[in-house]
């Protein structure tokens, strides 16, 4: 038996669950595992385990640029790491404000495990494929990001596991991001060589959406809001519908940036015309927004989110062999070309047009 199935374990006996079942999940593309656990009286809960050691550490808040990118991809993005605490904290925030995060039964932070309440299977993407409307619940999940929003962004989230910071998804993040498209495109499309050249000019061309995103971090991001993310509740409606999870690398973010996730999925095709159905929504409840400043910086943060995520896809296939994730790259490709005819990314649309040839971007 492992060191870690050992601990696994002891915190179980102190939790009083020895007797559970246990049924591990599928996993990710994290370093993270669940297991399910059966309680001989029927109950379902889900172990969540997280070595902290499994990855680079989370950026501490005095921590300046420099130090962040010599500290790790997780200091540079400012991830949590998968830590357990900020789980903790982030799902104890979210309940706070009446939201549906599950409520932790029991957590070992030091250990980095914990046991969660069961939402169950239902995740968006999959009812919608037994034909329940998608409509309902897409406008739900952007009644929940409406709720948050109204509640602003505390600097410290407190916890049952500790405090956690809610740092800033800040330029050094934003642009951090960006360029894993530079660094990982070429590595997968030989055909795509940056020179120094390429990648000054991308960052310059990057610059003012960067910069407008970092000044408009100004509610609390859940950061992977999307249908595979999001857990239909039964027997609730509007916001309470709407099960979150997996939002441990939770920052304060532009309230655009959740929406571009859930409306611009990587994984589902979300229709054009819900995609304008969830903003009109999101809009009638704040009326007060400037809604073409906010969609100029929905589309621009939309974009590097695009390029962000084609870096990761294509770091997934090079680097750890996972193929499947090639599947999901003309879909960002679609969703970066169309937003990059919006105004404001005229820089950046001229980068591609200058070294990603239209031909490349499928």
């Amino acid at each position: 038996m492992s060191d870690r199935e050992q601990l696994r374990l002891d915190f179980l006996a102190a939790a009083g669950l020895a007797d559970a079942a246990r049924d591990p999940l599928p996993g990710d593309a994290s370093t993270r595992r669940y297991e399910r656990l059966t309680t001989p009286d029927g109950r379902s809960l889900m172990l969540m385990d997280q070595a902290a050691s499994a990855e680079s550490p989370p950026a501490d808040p005095s921590w300046t640029p420099e130090q962040r990118l010599t500290s790790g991809w997780n200091a540079t993005a400012r991830l949590s790491a998968g830590r357990i605490e900020a789980f903790a904290a982030v799902a104890d925030h979210l309940r706070r404000l009446g939201l549906a995060a599950p409520e932790i039964i029991a957590v070992d932070a030091a250990a980095g495990l914990a046991v969660l309440e069961d939402f169950g299977d239902d995740l968006f993407a999959r009812v919608i494929e037994r034909g329940e409307p998608e409509e309902p619940l897409y406008l739900a999940a952007v009644e929940a990001l409406a709720t948050l929003h109204a509640a602003g962004a505390p600097e410290v989230l407190a916890g049952p596991a500790g405090d956690w910071p809610l740092q800033v998804y800040d330029e050094t993040a934003l642009q951090g991001g960006a360029d894993l498209f530079v660094e990982w495109l070429p590595k997968l499309d030989r055909e795509l060589p940056f020179d120094a050249e390429a990648i000054a000019d991308w960052r310059a061309a990057w610059a003012p959406v960067v910069a407008r995103g970092a000044a408009g971090a100004t509610v609390m991001a859940h950061r992977d809001y999307h249908a595979e993310n999001l857990i239909r509740l039964s027997g609730r409606s509007g916001a309470a519908m709407v099960g979150m999870i997996d939002f441990q690398d939770a920052v304060r973010a532009h309230p655009s940036w959740d929406l571009h996730s859930l409306l611009q999925d990587a994984r589902r095709d979300v229709p054009p015309e819900l995609e304008a159905k969830a903003l009109d929504h999101y809009f009638h409840i704040y009326p007060q927004v400037d809604r073409a400043e906010f969609m100029r910086d929905y589309a621009g943060l939309a974009a590097l989110n695009e390029a962000r995520i084609l870096g990761i896809f294509a770091r997934l296939i090079v680097r750890d062999g996972k193929r499947r994730y090639a599947a999901f790259m003309p879909r960002m490709w679609d969703h970066l070309n169309a937003n990059l005819a919006k105004p404001g990314l005229e820089m950046v649309a001229a980068w591609f047009d200058r070294y990603v040839p239209e031909a490349r971007r499928k």
